[in-house]
């Protein structure tokens, strides 16, 4: 009995005619996922194949339960042809973002729908050995409880920020305590096939595939969070740069002041207009006697953090809108100069502080109108994330996807 797609997908030792046959079936999957359901003869046309190559293939995709035959079509003369397509059940992915304090993990199918979400778990990002150990064990809790055999899940996608060499799957900013990358540490203790990525890229995939892009070819995504991220896309493809680690836009050193940023050095974007900036802020204004929900609602020695300011702007307090905006203020003229540098037709604003909407993202478009080419901004769009707080794990999902089965 020959091998099976699913194993023949985990030998990257196939060459020759396997190789051939692999890719066909990859292609075949890519047609069904990205264009439509698909009779034998539209395939082989499509694909360029021999309707009895095509019709062999298929079978073997119907004999592995990938591919579903749907019955007969309608037809204006002659026999009337079967209908192919996907059976979204027969294979999946997991995405799972990590944040600060928490991480968000996701099933979803072959058809890109999400199977099940959990959010928040609680979880303390730390760059020693017993963060990484509890992540693993809250992603095999998570793959347990589950209501689909482990076999089917083909890759798990993880997001994480700081520097990632997606193609090595080495992490450079957390968790980097050996000389084995970091996917690989991660696969020995899940068991599963893993892909790391910058989470920011991650989220920038799913808007891309997903959310709110719809046809643009040249784009930004900005992921305001404690640090700030930028993913990028450039004539319809994610941009990585020579070694994978596009997107630094935190670490433009756009002030010129004396606040040390997390990456060590000083007078970063990040150290202005980002979710640190806005704790740091918010602190300075408590010490300086101002009135907010914010300090009635902290207890003594308890610090404030960017989500509590997020809910105090979402309940309509003075100083946590005010602040948010001199932070979108900031941002915007970052984005500015990212305009007049790659004049996209579109810039999405992601991450934790877009949930605060028109109160951040009013003061950036006034900053970039300000800071910006008008000729050159003039075809740029501003638009909030479509998918929030799902974006990175339905494009960790995503892009699991993509790599495996070439599906876009």
């Amino acid at each position: 009995m020959g091998k099976t797609f699913f194993e023949e997908l985990n030998n990257e030792s196939a060459t020759g005619v396997a190789y051939k046959n692999l890719n066909l079936k990859k292609s075949i999957l890519g047609y069904f996922a990205n264009v439509s359901d698909a009779t034998i003869a539209d395939l082989a046309k499509e694909l360029n194949i021999s309707v009895p190559k095509m019709t062999a293939v298929l079978n073997d995709l119907i004999q592995d339960g990938i591919v579903q035959d749907y019955g007969k079509v309608e037809s204006k003369s002659g026999r009337k042809p079967n209908l192919f397509g996907l059976l979204p059940e027969s294979a999946f992915f997991i995405g799972v973002d990590i944040n600060q304090r928490y991480i968000n993990v996701a099933l979803s199918d072959l058809q890109k729908n999400l199977v099940k979400v959990a959010e928040k778990i609680s979880y303390k990002l730390e760059n020693n050995k017993e963060s990484l150990e509890t992540l693993c064990q809250l992603i095999n809790t998570f793959i347990k409880e589950l209501p689909i055999p482990k076999d089917k899940i083909l890759g798990i996608g993880i997001n994480i920020s700081g520097r990632v060499n997606y193609a090595t799957g080495y992490s450079y900013s957390f968790f980097n305590f050996s000389e084995e990358p970091l996917s690989k540490i991660i696969e020995s203790k899940v068991g599963i096939k893993v892909f790391l990525e910058n989470d920011s890229r991650a989220m920038a995939f799913g808007e891309f595939s997903s959310g709110i892009v719809k046809g643009e070819k040249d784009v930004l995504f900005l992921n305001i969070d404690y640090g700030i991220g930028l993913g990028i896309l450039i004539n319809g493809q994610l941009y990585y740069g020579k070694s994978g680690y596009s997107g630094e836009f935190g670490h433009i050193p756009l002030f010129d002041n004396e606040i040390l940023c997390h990456c060590g050095k000083k007078g970063c974007l990040e150290t202005e207009a980002s979710g640190w900036a806005l704790a740091r802020m918010v602190k300075q204004k408590m010490q300086e006697g101002s009135s907010s929900i914010l300090f009635e609602e902290k207890g003594e020695g308890e610090e404030i953090q960017m989500e509590d300011v997020i809910k105090a702007a979402n309940n309509d307090d003075v100083l946590a809108i005010e602040l948010i905006a001199e932070i979108g203020g900031n941002i915007g003229r970052g984005i500015a100069l990212l305009i007049n540098i790659f004049n996209p037709e579109l810039v999405i604003l992601g991450g934790s502080l877009a949930q605060t909407g028109e109160y951040i993202r009013l003061p950036i478009k006034s900053a970039i109108n300000k800071y910006s080419l008008s000729l050159v901004n003039n075809d740029t769009q501003l638009r909030l994330s479509q998918l929030g707080k799902h974006a990175g794990i339905i494009g960790a999902c995503l892009l699991v996807r993509k790599r495996l089965l070439s599906l876009h």
